[in-house]
């Protein structure tokens, strides 16, 4: 059993040394572009929110 866990261990630490790792610079421009898009998707559900409460308050006279 003890055989099997260092085994795959080993395995492991090879393939982490066969990642190929972002630089700092990508890194950086992918967080940017992850948090643009969720702002940018919060707005639109918060729009679309409003819209439709508006629609089903018109509707149902609430």
């Amino acid at each position: 059993m003890f055989q099997k866990a260092i085994q795959f261990l080993k395995e492991v630490r090879n393939e982490l040394a066969n990642v190929t790792w972002p630089t700092r610079e990508e890194l950086i421009g992918s967080t940017l572009a992850v948090l643009v898009l969720c702002l940018i998707m919060a707005i639109f559900v918060g729009l679309v929110d409003k819209f439709l409460t508006f629609v089903f308050r018109s509707f149902y006279g609430g």
